[in-house]
């Protein structure tokens, strides 16, 4: 019975642990758009002129535009200086700071050459930056929103240029996934 107990505890343990390590590094993702759009219809976007999110300087704006710009060309739709675009965007970004316990310790039970004894546990406490952005699409010619998609994620500040732009390609990457959305079949 001692056996069986430890052994469901230790995968119980292991499983919460792998449950709070990928709940460390995901990013969440959420998006929604109109569902009587055709998208197949866009083929063209461009930038619309709005104010830099505060906290945004001007190379990371640049970097952030890159990334996206990246992303929509692997969707096929092409980047437009033109007035005639099929659709506008535009991101907003915004940056936060999030209280995170980390804590480790065991609960009853054995305890080696001890025997069974009480739990010990520790807990730590540290502030996190946490970054969103949010990226719209609007049909340029009706000027209402098609798309709208946000994504969240932990952030380094002390990461190296490399690794953040990494990271901020990856959060790119996972926020268009499900762009162009799939179009239903009608039945």
């Amino acid at each position: 019975m001692q056996r069986r107990y430890l052994k469901l505890r230790s995968i119980l343990t292991l499983a919460i642990f792998a449950s709070l390590i990928g709940a460390a590094f995901a990013q969440d993702v959420r998006y929604n758009y109109d569902r009587e759009v055709n998208f197949s219809q866009y083929k063209t976007y461009r930038w619309i002129d709005a104010k830099t999110p505060a906290g945004i300087d001007e190379l990371r704006d640049k970097q952030i535009r890159a990334s996206i710009d990246n992303e929509l060309m692997k969707k096929g739709l092409m980047k437009s200086d033109s007035d005639k675009a099929d659709l506008d965007i535009v991101y907003q970004a915004g940056f936060g700071h999030e209280k995170e316990i980390t804590g480790y310790g065991t609960g009853p039970g054995w305890r080696g050459w001890g025997g069974w004894g009480g739990g010990i546990s520790t807990a730590q406490t540290s502030t996190v930056t946490t970054g969103q952005l949010v990226l719209s699409m609007f049909d340029a010619g009706k000027k209402n929103l098609v798309w709208k998609g946000a994504v969240s994620k932990t952030i380094d500040p002390t990461a190296k240029p490399d690794k953040a732009q990494k990271n901020l390609d990856k959060a790119i990457a996972k926020l268009l996934k499900n762009y162009p959305p799939e179009e239903k079949k009608k039945k």
